[in-house]
């Protein structure tokens, strides 16, 4: 395993679904949704969504990061459901 990942952005696949995974990458594109934040990680393989709540830690220094950022998440995969599809 690397030090800064288990996969990459482009590997990601239903298979994953429930297993925790760390990417690192650069923020692409941030979205703002009140008490959720879409993050669009991007590497060199591809993009994967993030989504933080702000009930995480790390919530505000999240927010504040400005674009091109790189940073390394770890999280549960979850499925979008049928109608964020």
């Amino acid at each position: 395993m690397h030090a800064y990942r288990t996969h990459t952005c482009g590997q990601l696949r239903s298979e994953q679904v429930g297993e925790t995974v760390r990417l690192s990458g650069w923020i692409n594109r941030k979205r703002d949704h009140g008490n959720l934040l879409f993050i669009d990680l991007r590497d060199h393989y591809g993009v994967t969504q993030v989504v933080v709540d702000t009930s995480h830690p790390l919530f505000a220094e999240i927010e504040a990061a400005r674009l091109e950022t790189v940073i390394t998440v770890t999280g549960k995969v979850v499925a979008r459901s049928a109608e964020t599809i």
